[in-house]
């Protein structure tokens, strides 16, 4: 990608053009076709307010739209377009019964949409908890980033990605829940630290219907934890410093949780265990790792 300089959050729109080498300075406003158009597929936001909307397609019915949203044209051959920036205007102006809409087409690859999309919507307060880790694995996986250059380009710690990509190993059910505002993040990140997995549906949903606040969630899975440990048939081997620091390095890489245990003899064997809690969150592991199964 051309010009990939360090991007922080807060910045405007223009600027994120401007870093990737987008010249905006002589650029048209133009009337599209609404249903020529389609949203970002890279768009991380999922769920808009029905009601926001509603509320902006009144006013376009009745004065139209000010600010043009911006589309970039894929196949210069075909009257198609893909939105980088304005989707509620788009919708809106669908609810609202318009046909057309101000645009401006921008010259973007496909590689730089991806990335202004993210970075754009991570500007935006009213993304879920899901949205956002979702995002930040797009980052890692589209545009083969580390967790630690996604950390220095957004100005975040790498616990803080880390703590949200481990969401995305949650099982589909306890998602659905985070998405729909019945989980918060700190409930969800409370349900990870549970080791009998085969418990954690039920205990997100008796979380969600006794309405547990977080200290009451986590005593349970200390609980929970503190019975599971009973079972266990002998104590851990102390591990090294080495060996700690590269559990918690592979952590930060993977987002989940990642153990190496010794063998007990004096030939330096042993095994590296990678903690996933369903398909979707195997196939993500196995993105990071570069395998493709047939």
């Amino acid at each position: 990608m051309a010009n990939k300089k360090e991007k922080s959050l807060g910045r405007g729109i223009d600027a994120l053009f401007a870093e990737n080498g987008v010249d905006t300075a002589e650029e048209n406003v133009v009337d599209l076709t609404l249903a020529d158009i389609r949203p970002n597929p890279y768009q991380p936001r999922q769920k808009f307010d029905q009601k926001g909307l509603n509320d902006l397609a009144a006013s376009i019915e009745k004065t139209g739209v000010f600010q043009p949203i911006i589309v970039r044209q894929p196949d210069k051959t075909l009257e198609r377009y893909e939105i980088l920036a304005g989707e509620r205007r788009f919708r809106a102006s669908k609810l609202a019964g318009k046909t057309t809409i101000p645009g401006i087409v921008r010259d973007i690859t496909e590689e730089q949409m991806m990335e202004i999309a993210v970075l754009e919507n991570l500007q935006r307060e009213d993304l879920t908890p899901l949205e956002e880790a979702e995002a930040y694995d797009t980052l890692m996986t589209k545009l083969t980033l580390t967790q630690a250059q996604v950390s220095e380009r957004l100005g975040k710690s790498r616990p803080y990605i880390a703590n949200y990509l481990r969401l995305l190993g949650l099982p589909k059910a306890v998602k659905d829940m985070l998405q729909h505002n019945e989980l918060s993040m700190g409930q969800a990140r409370t349900l990870l630290s549970l080791k009998d997995k085969t418990k954690l549906v039920a205990l997100a949903k008796r979380a969600v219907g006794q309405g547990m606040t977080v200290r009451a969630l986590e005593a349970e899975v200390s609980k929970l934890n503190g019975a599971a440990k009973k079972l266990a048939k002998k104590p851990a081997k102390k591990k090294s410093p080495f060996l700690r620091s590269t559990e918690n390095q592979l952590q930060e890489r993977f987002g989940t949780q990642v153990s190496i245990n010794e063998s007990q003899g004096k030939d330096q064997q042993g095994r590296i265990e990678i903690e996933y809690l369903s398909n979707d969150d195997l196939n993500r592991i196995l993105d990071l790792l570069d395998i493709h199964l047939d």
